[in-house]
């Protein structure tokens, strides 16, 4: 069963092939999964091996082309018609003398598409040297192109119903911090308080499912939450500690992060105050969503809020987010910061996370929200404030 009709896949593609015609592309190869669940439907954990996307601007579908045993999963997730979903032999996989992009390059030129304006995601994460000198030498006659984030980009205003789904997480979300917050307490280890975290976004809700996220959460105790993306230990919580967890809730690899901190004991008035200031910080922000606005607006309003309280911040307070395959749920396409021009339009998905990180501890509050004609549509309700287990 597809996630979404297939007028709305048939919409992505318009919207991508305009794109690709604004760049002077004619072919697009995506290597990113993300890119390639938004523009197909496909979604296998089969990324480890290589796998490409071709988008056209002449044919009516993509193609999908990747190992043979992961093309039974086309059949199950992408909208694709059968001869559009193209598999390379077993021998290609962890071979001295093939590789896949070879594969790609003999259909390409099966195909007719050879000598054409070739867009590559050449910064993506899956895009890799090789694959890039492979193809490059096997096709000379193309002109390659820089297409990175040309999708990321078409990505970023949202359909209702990948905003359901968002909405969806963000109540996991909201359900996992309640989870944390319960299951935290004096002599119990970090890590039995992330199993419940993760028993709660897999799990979902009564009326709907978690997916399970694209990268773990950063959950850190103590003088480790002054470093932002670490992990917990197996160590038993300790009166006087603070627990700087963010996570994401995940419904249909679309994530809504969300973050919080939980105090054990009776808090020292500079965290609270520090708490505080990033509560208020956060409101100013989401007070200022509107469409319109641009993402160095909402930086201006944190910032009027920081500097007012005399807090300092040096690195952006947030980011689109959206679906999310490893290693990020970010779509790198814009950032909440000053000089960031990015104007925000309904549909727009942003997590804003204005955390403080000091030398003994940092300090969390996070919100995932969409933007809209009027304001921000919030996906998570959960208080935003230090969360404290007396």
């Amino acid at each position: 069963m597809l996630l979404f009709d297939r007028s709305e896949y048939a919409a992505r593609l318009a919207r991508c092939k305009a794109a690709m015609a604004a760049r002077g592309i004619d072919v697009l190869l995506v290597a990113s999964p993300a890119n390639q669940f938004w523009l197909t439907g496909y979604d296998g954990w089969s990324f480890y091996t290589p796998q490409m996307v071709v988008v056209a601007a002449d044919r009516a579908e993509p193609v999908w082309i990747g190992r043979k045993m992961d093309a039974a999963g086309a059949k199950f997730t992408a909208y694709l018609a059968p001869e559009n979903v193209v598999p390379y032999p077993d021998e290609y996989v962890g071979s001295d003398t093939l590789h896949p992009m070879d594969f790609v390059a003999d259909r390409l030129i099966d195909m007719g598409l050879s000598g054409r304006a070739i867009g590559v995601e050449t910064d993506d994460y899956y895009y890799t040297a090789r694959w890039d000198h492979i193809l490059r030498r096997r096709l000379p006659e193309a002109d390659f192109r820089d297409a990175f984030l040309l999708v990321n980009r078409c990505r970023m205003v949202k359909s209702e119903r990948e905003l359901t789904y968002m909405r969806q997480a963000g109540r996991i979300a909201a359900a996992a911090h309640e989870a944390a917050f319960a299951a935290a307490e004096v002599g119990v280890r970090q890590c039995d308080v992330m199993a419940e975290v993760y028993r709660v976004t897999t799990a979902g809700l009564p009326d709907f499912g978690g997916t399970f996220p694209c990268k773990p959460p950063n959950a850190m105790v103590s003088e480790r939450c002054s470093a932002p993306h670490l992990s917990w230990t197996d160590d038993p919580l300790v009166e006087g500690d603070i627990f700087y967890i963010e996570l994401g809730g995940i419904r249909h690899r679309y994530h809504s992060p969300l973050s919080r901190c939980i105090y054990l004991g009776e808090p020292p008035d500079d965290l609270k105050r520090l708490a505080d200031v990033i509560a208020e910080g956060l409101e100013a922000v989401l007070a200022t969503v509107r469409a319109g606005a641009t993402c160095s607006d909402l930086a201006a309003a944190w910032q009027a809020v920081s500097r007012r309280h005399g807090v300092e911040k040096d690195s952006r307070i947030g980011y689109p987010v959206g679906i999310g395959y490893p290693p990020t749920w970010g779509e790198l396409t814009a950032s909440l910061r000053s000089g960031d021009e990015t104007v925000l339009e309904p549909g727009m998905t942003f997590h804003c996370i204005p955390a403080i990180w000091l030398e003994k501890y940092g300090v969390v509050i996070s919100e995932t929200f969409a933007v809209t004609e009027m304001g921000a549509d919030v996906f998570a309700d959960s208080p935003r404030e230090l969360f404290v287990r007396r």
